[in-house]
């Protein structure tokens, strides 16, 4: 209560007072207690009492109060009756917690022995010690809040501590009437259970913290093992968006997640960040190096498309078509220029190519329109040559294909698609030809009959002295070498009758 209100309650009280100097006291309490009961007002027009430190001043006698500023309407009091005094019944003067002193004093009891606690002048003893009870009941009231709060999760411990904080001065010198150690051995209660309230909460934040911790752990490790990559591997779209959802993870983890140690969260993020920048100056350097070999690139394919764009209108189509093929072969080991850039000049490459052998085509169709008439002449010339196989006369054969060849070349150019089949029939017969004359020849060669021949003589020999090796072998009755002699008999004899076959081709024997 500010020292201004506790004047103007003062005097509001020994104005009361004044008026009660000139009126019955027992009836005017008694009027009182039934505005009190009706109106649930203060009695006598008292606003608050004053402890020892606050007492209020007196008027002199026959002084009335100052009025203030904006008096009420005057309510006419109440005429007593004998049944207000029937109903009266005084307030007691003392509990198991307090006392009224003669002087009007109230005195809260303690361990220590009593202690004043205050006065509530212009009020009975036992209203004046009703009051100071209730001031304890306001106490014990917040002191059962805190002990509702600290079960409540919602409630930070903070705050339960800072208001047992606040009561526990409160206590010592309270003036209130009441069971204080009770309200003490509430407060250490609720102390001890914000201390076991406080250990837990603890071993949650170090559970969410080393939970914390692997995650941000997992995130550096995902990070430097996306810049471990061999560079050749590297998707580096794919890649540079997931470093960046990293580093939101990261974020968000310092947003809503639990703290971590300052020394464990900077040597994570220097890891963080050191795998983050060898990303970035690896996609520089790999995307500089691209941009290098990109204008390489870019300048290789516009000259050859400079070289195609020229032989585009060229009428030597053979030699012509060949280039193309060269250009095509050095555009692909020209590499990539940018997209933008290789598919420009890929455009004009094609053009150029497409220009040519589209004219090229025109005239080869016009050709083989000519040439089909040739291809009617081949083609009975093939059925000629195939009826020369299988060779019999080698002369006379011989002869027949060499006209069938010159009469070949004086038939002309066939159309392309038929070209290569029909070219293919005829080297066909020509081989036949050829292999039989080598076949006579080999027959014919002296040289080779005397190797056949000898050959034969060696295994005859060699025959012969198997023969012998078995009949002795059989002569001595051991049967282990008569069955290895037949097995090298046996084969020598097969020798033997392939070259015989052999040297019957020369017309020996």
């Amino acid at each position: 209560m500010s020292d201004h209100n506790s004047h103007e309650a003062a005097a509001r009280v020994e104005g009361h007072e004044n008026t009660e100097s000139l009126e019955n006291p027992v009836a005017v309490a008694e009027v009182s207690q039934a505005n009190q009961a009706s109106e649930s007002t203060e009695s006598a027009g008292v606003s608050e009492p004053t402890d020892v430190s606050e007492a209020p001043e007196s008027f002199e006698a026959g002084e009335t109060p100052e009025p203030s500023s904006a008096p009420p309407t005057p309510v006419p009091a109440p005429v007593p009756t004998p049944a207000m005094f029937a109903r009266r019944q005084a307030p007691p003067t003392s509990t198991a917690y307090g006392r009224v002193g003669d002087d009007g004093v109230v005195y809260v009891f303690t361990p220590d022995g009593e202690r004043e606690v205050g006065s509530y002048p212009g009020v009975t003893p036992g209203d004046a010690l009703a009051y100071f009870i209730r001031k304890y009941e306001e106490l014990a009231a917040s002191v059962n809040l805190l002990v509702q709060r600290i079960g409540q999760p919602e409630v930070p411990s903070k705050e339960i501590a800072e208001s047992i904080a606040a009561l526990r001065p409160q206590l010592v010198d309270a003036r209130v009437v009441g069971d204080l150690p009770a309200l003490e051995a509430t407060l250490d209660e609720i102390d001890a259970a914000l201390t076991e309230r406080r250990a837990i909460e603890a071993a949650a934040r170090a559970q969410a913290k080393a939970a914390a911790t692997v995650a941000r752990e997992a995130l550096v490790a995902e990070a430097e093992g996306i810049t471990a990559q061999p560079e050749a591997r590297i998707q580096w779209k794919t890649s540079g968006t997931r470093m960046r959802e990293l580093l939101d993870l990261w974020k968000e983890h310092q947003r809503s997640g639990p703290r971590l140690d300052k020394d464990l969260e900077a040597a994570l993020w220097q890891r963080f960040s050191a795998a983050r920048n060898g990303f970035d100056k690896a996609r520089r350097t790999h995307f500089a190096m691209l941009d290098s070999a990109h204008g390489e690139a870019k300048r290789a394919k516009e000259k050859l498309v400079a070289e195609a764009e020229r032989l585009a209108n060229s009428t030597d189509w053979a030699p012509t078509a060949g280039a193309f093929k060269r250009l095509m072969d050095d555009w692909r080991r020209a590499g990539r220029a940018s997209r933008a850039d290789d598919d420009a000049l890929w455009e004009r490459f094609k053009a150029a190519q497409d220009s040519f052998f589209a004219a090229k085509d025109a005239v080869a169709a016009a050709e083989d329109e000519e040439f089909r008439a040739n291809l009617a002449v081949k083609e009975a010339l093939l059925a000629d040559a195939d009826k020369l196989l299988p060779v019999r006369d080698l002369e006379a054969t011989k002869q027949s294909l060499r006209v069938i060849q010159d009469k070949w070349e004086a038939a002309g150019k066939v159309p392309r698609a038929d070209m290569e089949r029909t070219e293919k029939a005829l080297r066909r017969i020509e081989q036949a030809v050829r292999e039989a004359e080598d076949r006579r020849w080999s027959a014919s060669n002296p040289e080779a009959a005397a190797r056949a021949q000898s050959l034969v003589d060696q295994l005859e020999k060699a025959v012969a002295s198997l023969e012998a090796d078995l009949a002795k072998a059989q002569a001595s009755g051991n049967d282990k070498r008569v069955r290895e002699a037949q097995a090298a008999l046996v084969a020598r004899q097969a020798w033997l009758t392939q070259a015989r076959s052999g040297l019957e081709e020369f017309g020996a024997r």
